[in-house]
Order: structure tokens, then C-alpha cells, then sequence
């Protein structure tokens, strides 16, 4: 069904959902906390040169929004004509000969790893392996320093208008200890006139150069990455089905912060936002222990009580941002705890400047103190890690590649997608998965204990109660298709309601559905099954006739009966199970039935017995059971003495304490027959109570690597591959008492003494 949804098919990319697993589905219901990368996750990967700063000068799009977008084509025949720019003063400041914009664009035409071709004259195709650094060089080549080939040892670049060949005499690669790459070059024909330089020489001109220019700044530059389609809305209705998101990202906090507040994450509502930036093991841990002790300050008096009366209780939203230098220390063993007893009350989460490393880590620690069903997901070779120590691993198949696909378990091109795959495919396939064992459980029990019943009257010898026939095709013929149909077809709750009352969804994380407790029930139903099915049939056989006088106590009429009313009764309970029906529930419910009565009067026909008198012993016996009206009252009372009971349960529930799903399927129902929409809209709830202003995040996706393929000489390609109308939710109390149920066996956090005032929120502006 994930495969052929087409509301998970991204027409854009022509991809479409992939499940590469067929043993997760149901613990896609059961998600507590979602890693995520940013670059390429959450946004869309396509980055666009949108400001600069050169020599402190700023080239802002912002101020100058009157103006039309500029041409390029008449001031450089090669430049891009999809790039868009709208800053004329930048063009103006290279068209006048400013030395500090031709060193800047320069410096941007050659610090790169990107690889051109040249099919006709003019037109060149940039292959980047980060989609940053493309938009840089698309950048240089639109203001007259245009990129045209490079080979191990050169590269050659147009500079308004005039070829300039450079020798590389060094890449010093990106890699996630600098968080930057280098490239040491010098001008052709500066070498040419010293032929016989040496190496000695080479270094100690760099050197020099080194010491002269340690400390000039050439300028800066803004990229932007938009974040894709959906991606707030989808993080408000999964935080509302109360699953934690963080974000794991190898960007600056300036840049992730700014994400956050783009993908409301983080809001100007919050109460608080932790900023963990020390340096050493002491610092870490000291801003660790005043954000605990900001957090439980005003539930201190509950300290001495258990944990789940008060971290249930925390009032206010707050959100955790911690470095990668930072989050070194936090996972040392001795600092974990106090890390994930913070991180864990905190609506969100974001890590910035970690390594993939880190991001595995941080996984693998929830997993160990939470005890909750992760999920990760991610778009580069950076997130596999992180990926595969998840529970769920997610592939978002964008512009970095095929590597997070491959690992993952799931895969699909938009983050927005994350939203039906949990709440209508996760919720669905662990329902099913959980009706569909309770059933199996419930229905060999009924037919196992009629034999255990039946021993105490046979000396427990190897004499069976049904036919072998029966026993053979019972679990294969008559019972088989029945819950199948129901485990594949079945939802309580149509998928436009699922996405409207994300609360549905709390079910599944406290495992509501299928536990020791629904264990126990459906061993106790069908204990109580079988006692019906052979006690009342032994109790009026025993004293019934026939209609000619003759008695019906026998053993063919008693298994027979007993088994008739076994098919029966199992039928009827999972017709009452079934919350969805389809014409291949009706066939496989009824068929069932059906096929269980033209078998057994095949297998007892005067037939077969002519042709196998040695395998067919029942010769007979159903044909004269059934035409008998006592056998059936029998099969009718036994059948009503075990359905009864379980509709009155079920009726006494609804009715005292209804689920979320119930009071929408009634909801449901009123809708479908007054055709008129109930509830409230909520679009203008916590989220957009204030829009705030539009940050936007510049980030970088460089790998390392590239630098060494392309001094070695080998060439290299890329592979090309309105806020939800929530409903009124319901939040049930019985819901919130079994969450603190679970999660009392969580430690309460150590209060620390206070300490003076840090910087507990930080606002940055890029």
C-alpha cells in the first residue's frame, strides 16, 4: 500500500514511495522520536546565491526589491541565464575594475571541486558534488569569472573575457574537523617564469604569502536553501501526535537556529530556549544542570514524589540547541543521563556542527534510556549512520546521492510525506497487525481447549473431538482468510481523519493495543469459547433425540455440532472485529463459512466413502445432523451465549469510556448525515498565533573526499536522479495516565544549586 499511494508520489521528481521492508510496518505506528537531518531533509537542497559582503560592503536583495532582475547575457555571453540576481550595484562594482569584487569572484572560480562540461561553445555544465558549492560558481561565472575546465594539475578560468590558466598545486579538502576545504594555487605564467622552481621553493613562496595575507578577509557570501514544501505544517501535526522531533545537522547554530524558527519548530511563543555551547566537560555540564534547573524550578516540591507526577506536569514549551563540541562531552557516560532527562522535556531539539558519528550516537542514546521506537531520516552519505541505528531508517531521495536510500528502510522524495507514512500507514499496520493477533490467538484457543475439555471424558487418550479433516483445514481453509483480509484491509478511522486528530496516533506509542492485559483477554475469550462450545453441546445431546426417537448422543453428532458452532462463532467474532469492510472481507467472511459446510459434505458423502471406505469414517453423519432442529438451536444458543457477553462489554465501553476513535467514527457519522462539518478551526492556533519574520537559513553540504578524486585525475559524474484544518482533538485522560505509567521508571533529575545568569536564549540574525 506504500508503494502505491499516490498521495506519497512526487510528480516534480517522477518518484514515488518505496517500503524496502516488510517487517517494520507495524512499529510505524509506535514512533516516539524523529531525527532529522536539515540540508536536503527539510529543505530543498537547491541552493541559489542570495547575498554577498565584499570588503564590507553588503549586496542585500532586501533593499533593493523595486529593482527588476538582472541581465547578464550582454555583459558575459557565458554567463547562466537561470540565475537570478537583483543587486545591480554588485554588477556595477565588477564592471568599474573594483579589485576587492574581482579577488572575491576570483577566489570563488577556483576554491571548489566542481567539474565543468563544454558540449557546445557557450554552453557549460557544472557537475557539483554539493549543491553549495554549484551555486558559488554559478555565482562567479553570471559576474565575469566564469569556470571552464580544470585537469590533476590546472585550472582554467574566463575572467571577463580572457582565459587565465592556474596551477593547483594543492586541495586541502572539507572534511568534518575543519568544516572547510583550501586550494593552493599559483598563476601559470608566474611559473613559467621560473622554470626550474623546486618544491623548496614553492612552499617557501606559500609561506610567505601565508604571513602577508594571514588575515585578509575577502568577503562573505549567503546561500540559500528553502525549506520544502510542507515541511511546518507536517511538524505541527506530528508534534501534536506527540513525537519528538530533533534536528542532527552539520551547519552552524546561527544557520539551524534560523531553520528551526522557519520550520516553527522553534517559536517566539516558547517559554524558554536552552543554548549549550560550552567548551569544556565543567561548562557542559553546569548549563546542563541550570536548564534542569530552570525547568523543574516550579515543580520543585514534587521532588520527592515519583517522576511521572511531574515531568508530565511541566508547564510551558521550551527547545534545546547544543553544539557538536558541546554534545562530546554530553554523551560521556557520566553526563548522559542529566543530558537525556533535559533534552527529553524539551518540545525540541536541534544539534548543530555534529558529525555523522555524533548523529549515530545521539540515536543510539535515546534508544538506551527511552526505551521508545525511533526513526531517522535523512537525504546524504553523512545521515547512513544515523540511519541504520535508528529502528526505522528514512531515505529522502534528493540531490546528494542514492546512499541514504539504499540504507534505509523506507524511502520517499519530500519530508511532508513523513506525515501519511506515520499517521495513516504506521497507524493503520499496527492496528491491523494487533486485531489480527489478538484473533489468532483467540480462535485456536477456542478450538485447542475443546480438546483439553474433551480428555477429562476420554482418559486423555489420543481420541480427538473433530474429524482430522476439519483439524487439517481449520486453520487453513475455514479461519485463514478471514483475519487475513482483516490484517490487510482493516482501519477504524478513514486516512482524512487520522491526518485531522493527530492523537489517534498515541495508541500505538503506549502499545494500547496488544500488551500482556489484551494478551490475557483474548486467552480468557477463548477459554470461555470452548467451555460454551463443548459443555452445552455435551449437556443437550446427552437428552436429546432424534425426530424418529432415537437418541443423539453420539460421537460423529457431537463433533459435528461442535464443530459447526466453533466456524460459526469464530465467523461472527471477526465480523464483529472487522471496522472496515470490503467486498474481499465479505467473500473471504462468508466464503469461509460456506466452503466449511460444501466440505464437510463432501468429506462425509456416501462419495467418497465408496472410493476411500478406509479414510472416510463420518460417513453420513453431518447429513443427519444437520436436518435435526435440536443441533441447530444448539449451534444458535451456543453462538449467542458467546457473542453476547463481548457485545455487552463492548457496548458498556463505548459507552463509559470511549477511545479518541470512537468518538470520531461518531463524529464521523454525524458528518456523513447532516453533511455539515463540526468542529472548530484551529489553523490560528499556538503555531500561527505569530507569524514573526521570514528567517532564512544558509547552509553548506560539502563532503570530503573530492579534493584528493580530483588532483589524482580521475573524472567524476553525479548521478541525476495551508496548515491542515485540524478538527477539535480530543485528549483523553486515560491516555495521559498510561503515559505516566510508562514512564515512571524514569530517574527525577538532579536539582543543582542555582548559578548566575547565562545566556538562556539567543536570537541570531544571518
Amino acid at each position: 500500500f506504500i508503494n502505491w499511494d499516490r498521495k506519497m508520489f512526487c510528480p516534480q521528481c517522477n518518484t514515488a514511495a518505496e517500503a524496502r521492508t516488510t517487517t517494520l510496518n507495524e512499529e510505524l505506528g509506535q514512533v516516539e522520536y524523529i531525527f532529522s537531518d536539515k540540508t536536503g531533509t527539510l529543505t530543498q537542497n537547491i541552493m541559489s546565491f542570495s547575498k554577498c559582503s565584499i570588503n564590507g560592503h553588503a549586496y542585500d536583495i532586501l533593499v533593493v526589491l523595486g529593482n527588476c532582475e538582472l541581465d547578464f547575457s550582454s555583459f558575459n555571453p557565458l554567463a547562466d541565464p537561470d540565475f537570478c540576481y537583483y543587486d545591480n550595484g554588485l554588477l556595477k562594482s565588477v564592471k568599474l575594475g573594483d579589485l576587492h569584487s574581482h579577488e572575491f569572484f576570483r577566489l570563488l572560480s577556483l576554491c571548489h571541486t566542481v567539474m565543468s562540461e563544454e558540449k557546445k561553445e557557450g554552453e557549460l555544465m557544472y557537475k557539483a558534488q554539493s549543491p553549495d558549492e554549484g551555486a558559488l560558481v554559478t555565482a562567479a561565472r553570471n559576474f565575469g569569472f566564469v569556470f571552464r575546465s580544470r585537469t590533476p594539475g590546472t585550472v582554467t578560468v574566463t575572467e571577463l573575457g580572457r582565459p587565465v590558466t592556474y596551477t593547483l598545486l594543492a586541495i586541502l579538502d572539507f572534511n568534518n574537523i575543519r568544516k572547510r576545504m583550501s586550494v593552493i594555487g599559483i598563476h601559470m605564467h608566474a611559473y613559467a617564469l621560473t622554470q626550474a622552481r623546486t618544491h623548496l621553493d614553492i612552499q617557501q613562496t606559500h609561506t610567505h604569502a601565508h604571513q602577508t595575507h594571514l588575515d585578509v578577509l575577502l568577503g562573505a557570501t549567503a546561500i540559500e536553501d528553502k525549506l520544502q514544501e510542507g515541511v511546518p505544517e507536517t511538524i505541527a501535526i506530528l508534534s501534536l501526535a506527540n513525537i519528538k522531533i530533533w534536528v542532527l545537522t552539520g551547519d552552524k547554530q546561527e544557520t539551524a537556529v534560523n531553520i528551526g524558527y522557519s520550520c516553527k519548530m522553534l517559536t517566539g511563543d516558547m517559554t524558554e530556549v536552552f543554548i549549550i555551547s560550552g567548551n569544556t566537560v565543567l561548562s557542559v555540564r553546569e548549563e546542563l544542570r541550570y536548564s534542569n534547573y530552570l525547568l523543574f524550578l516550579p515543580l520543585s516540591i514534587y521532588l520527592s514524589l515519583p517522576p511521572s507526577i511531574y515531568q508530565d506536569s511541566i508547564s510551558g514549551e521550551f527547545a534545546l540547541v547544543i553544539n557538536g563540541h558541546s554534545l562530546a562531552h554530553a554523551l560521556e557516560a557520566d553526563m548522559e543521563g542529566e543530558f537525556v532527562s533535559t533534552a527529553c522535556v524539551c518540545r525540541a531539539v536541534i544539534c548543530c556542527r555534529v558529525t555523522p558519528l555524533q548523529k549515530a550516537l545521539v540515536v543510539e542514546l535515546i534508544k538506551k534510556h527511552k526505551k521508545a521506537v525511533t526513526l531517522a531520516i535523512g537525504d546524504g552519505a553523512n545521515d547512513v549512520s544515523m540511519i541504520k541505528t535508528a529502528h526505522i531508517g528514512v531515505g529522502i531521495s534528493g540531490q546528494e546521492g542514492i546512499q541514504a536510500v539504499l540504507a534505509s528502510d523506507y524511502s520517499f522524495s519530500q519530508f511532508r510525506f513523513l506525515q501519511r507514512l506515520l499517521l495513516v500507514h504506521g497507524r493503520w499496520s499496527y492496528l491491523r497487525m494487533c486485531r489480527f493477533l489478538c484473533y489468532f490467538f483467540y480462535k485456536n484457543f477456542a478450538f485447542t481447549m475443546v480438546h483439553f475439555w474433551f480428555g477429562f471424558f476420554c482418559g486423555f487418550s489420543a481420541q480427538t473431538v473433530y474429524d482430522q479433516y476439519f483439524i487439517t483445514l481449520y486453520n487453513i481453509v475455514y479461519t485463514s482468510l478471514p483475519v487475513l483480509a482483516m490484517g490487510i484491509f482493516d482501519q477504524d478511522v478513514p486516512e482524512q481523519r487520522s491526518l485531522e486528530y493527530p492523537k489517534l496516533y498515541e495508541p500505538g506509542q503506549l502499545n494500547l493495543l496488544f500488551n500482556k492485559r489484551e494478551f490475557f483477554i483474548c486467552i480468557t475469550q477463548g477459554i470461555y469459547t470452548s467451555v460454551v462450545l463443548f459443555f452445552l453441546p455435551y449437556a443437550i445431546l446427552s437428552h436429546g433425540t432424534q425426530g424418529t426417537g432415537e437418541p443423539l448422543a453420539d460421537y460423529q453428532t457431537f463433533a459435528v455440532t461442535t464443530a459447526t458452532a466453533l466456524v460459526i462463532v469464530v465467523s461472527v467474532q471477526i465480523a464483529l472485529d472487522t471496522g472496515y469492510w470490503t467486498a474481499i472481507n465479505h467473500f473471504f467472511v462468508w466464503g469461509s463459512v460456506g466452503s466449511f459446510f460444501t466440505i464437510m459434505l463432501a468429506m462425509h458423502s456416501q462419495i467418497l466413502f465408496s472410493i476411500f471406505p478406509n479414510q472416510f469414517h463420518f460417513v453420513g453423519s453431518a447429513q443427519s445432523t444437520l436436518v435435526q432442529p435440536l443441533v441447530w438451536l444448539t449451534i444458535v444458543l451456543a453462538t449467542v451465549i458467546c457473542i453476547v457477553p463481548v457485545l455487552a462489554f463492548r457496548f458498556l465501553k463505548l459507552d463509559l469510556k470511549p477511545q479518541l476513535s470512537d468518538t470520531v467514527r461518531y463524529t464521523q457519522l454525524v458528518r456523513q448525515k447532516t453533511r455539515k462539518p463540526v468542529g472548530r478551526c484551529m489553523g490560528g492556533g499556538r503555531l500561527g498565533a505569530r507569524g514573526g519574520s521570514r528567517r532564512s537559513g544558509y547552509a553548506f553540504a560539502h563532503q570530503e573526499g573530492f579534493g584528493e578524486l580530483i588532483t589524482s585525475g580521475k573524472n567524476m559524474r553525479l548521478s541525476s536522479l495551508a496548515l491542515a484544518n485540524f478538527a477539535s482533538r480530543h485528549s483523553s485522560s486515560w491516555i495521559d495516565t498510561l503515559r505516566k505509567k510508562k514512564h515512571s521508571n524514569t530517574h527525577p533529575p538532579q536539582r543543582p544549586g542555582e548559578k548566575p545568569h547565562s545566556n538562556s536564549t539567543t536570537v541570531v540574525q544571518t
